[in-house]
């Protein structure tokens, strides 16, 4: 199993974070957030990216740290989703409360919020 986080798999393209917000599905546990969409990369089969709100943390030493731990639990964990696509996705990680969750709390928030996922994709492709 890969536990790793390679550069190719970053997030960072403005026309996929656009069609992200504009076109994007979501699921929710809280007080995390996922956004997704299907792209039509070749190269990986995930694109992620994190976001931690200014409106909840002001300084940015708080917002780095949730994201470096949202960073570490998507590395974690990833192969819950990667067992379940069957195409690309564009994923991107929301940290939404002021509430300063420990690394064990937001690690299984996340991992529940993977398996949402994961359902989710389930009842897509089986619609379509």
């Amino acid at each position: 199993m890969d536990f790793s986080y390679p550069k190719n798999e970053k997030l960072k393209s403005r026309k996929t974070i656009d069609l992200l917000f504009s076109e994007g599905k979501s699921v929710s546990k809280y007080p995390l957030r996922l956004v997704f969409t299907p792209i039509d990369e070749v190269d990986e089969k995930l694109k992620f990216g994190v976001s931690v709100s200014k409106k909840y943390f002001k300084k940015a030493v708080d917002r780095n740290y949730f994201k470096r731990v949202l960073r570490e639990c998507y590395r974690l964990n990833k192969h819950l989703l990667l067992e379940v696509m069957e195409k690309p996705y564009a994923i991107m990680f929301f940290y939404q409360t002021s509430e300063r969750l420990s690394y064990q709390e937001i690690n299984e928030k996340t991992v529940l919020l993977f398996e949402k996922f994961s359902a989710s994709i389930k009842t897509e492709t089986e619609s379509s």
